[in-house]
């Protein structure tokens, strides 16, 4: 997708980016170079792979998912999390409950099935026995067909994403704890070398992770050398920061807001659906201390950055929409997410002198801090 959007975006914007095969063994990720207005420019990606603990946990029978989305939903509604999202934000909360509506769904037309397949075989053989086997077996397969079409439904893999983040009640599992230990190493090691900028980018789901991320670095001494930068995009640190056991994040949030070795920007957009949009994540969550400075909270402006006819291709595509962000937009502003990562100028330059887009959330909403 970066080879791809990154092209259409280069087009646009009037410069020149390729792509390359990394130099050495350090995972997935890539090169780029890249010619702006404002100079050339080499960088370098990689991908701090999680995915990998959330497939884990997503391989589970359709039973177990049923079982997951009771968990989840009581967990969420039962510590009054559910209650403060809507009244945060009504729209990602609608998103959230898409998978509880779909999974639903699902069940109730496997009863139907199985209600009228029963009903059809004891009329035809007078055999109950049989007649209920038939139903389960016509309910059993409905289900498993709803499964086998996820790819276009998204309903269990959003589950299963929601599930994992409510596991521990928003605790960090260990396994994510050891991963994210090791994503904290591997940027100190960043930070030692001859660079102008480490920047760390998270997304979704991703941003409380990266938030930790670098909370964790900064707790650990001073910054040397290159730049360290945060941008994090189309965040839903609510869903996790609001949960009752979520202390961790919530305390990583308030000490990042305060740090003065960072720059720390968070763009979402009204246009998202997915994402609570202009919500400061450390301000809603209740942590904000006097002291705080960060994140810098901008939109995307999808209403003004897509032209109306990309406008009416995404529409009611959600999903696409939330990942916009890393997308190209045929009418940038100063958010050009490629620029951004492969361009020579510091995110803190880029957007010195900005201030919050003027629809900014901070009310306090979240559990705060002890």
């Amino acid at each position: 997708m970066y080879r791809r959007e990154s092209q259409r975006q280069a087009q646009v914007g009037g410069y020149d980016l390729t792509l390359a095969k990394p130099a050495g063994d350090r995972g997935f990720g890539w090169r780029t170079r890249a010619r702006f207005s404002q100079g050339q420019a080499e960088a370098r990606v990689e991908v701090l792979v999680w995915a990998d603990l959330v497939q884990a946990s997503m391989r589970t029978g359709i039973l177990a998912t049923y079982g997951q989305m009771i968990r989840v939903a009581w967990i969420y509604a039962a510590s009054g999390a559910l209650r403060r999202l809507m009244r945060l934000r009504r729209g990602p909360v609608l998103a959230a409950l898409y998978p509880i509506a779909a999974l639903t769904a699902q069940a109730l037309a496997a009863g139907l099935v199985a209600a009228l397949t029963g009903r059809a075989v004891a009329a035809l053989t007078g055999w109950l026995g049989l007649a209920a086997i038939c139903a389960a077996g016509a309910a059993w397969a409905v289900l498993a067909f709803a499964k086998a079409q996820d790819h276009r439904l998204f309903a269990y893999y959003l589950m299963h994403d929601y599930a994992f983040t409510a596991s521990l009640r928003g605790a960090y599992p260990p396994h994510l704890e050891q991963r994210l230990a090791q994503f904290t190493d591997r940027l100190a090691e960043a930070l030692s070398e001859d660079l102008d900028e480490v920047l760390v980018v998270g997304h979704s789901s991703g941003v409380y992770l990266a938030v930790t991320t670098v909370a964790d670095l900064l707790r650990r001494g001073a910054v040397p050398g290159p730049a360290l930068s945060l941008l994090t995009l189309g965040q839903v640190v609510p869903m996790a920061s609001f949960l009752p056991h979520a202390q961790r994040l919530r305390a990583d949030l308030a000490f990042l807001s305060e740090h003065p070795d960072l720059f720390w920007l968070d763009v979402t957009a009204p246009g998202d659906p997915c994402s609570f949009a202009l919500c400061d994540p450390v301000a809603v969550t209740g942590v904000a201390g006097p002291g705080q400075r960060w994140p810098l909270v901008i939109s995307a402006a999808f209403s003004q950055t897509l032209s109306p006819p990309q406008q009416r291709a995404l529409r009611w595509r959600w999903f696409r929409l939330h990942l916009q962000y890393l997308c190209a937009f045929d009418r940038p502003g100063d958010y050009d997410y490629f620029a951004i990562t492969a361009g020579p100028v510091t995110l803190a330059d880029r957007f010195a002198g900005r201030r919050h887009s003027p629809g900014r959330i901070a009310t306090p909403a979240g559990p705060g801090l002890p």
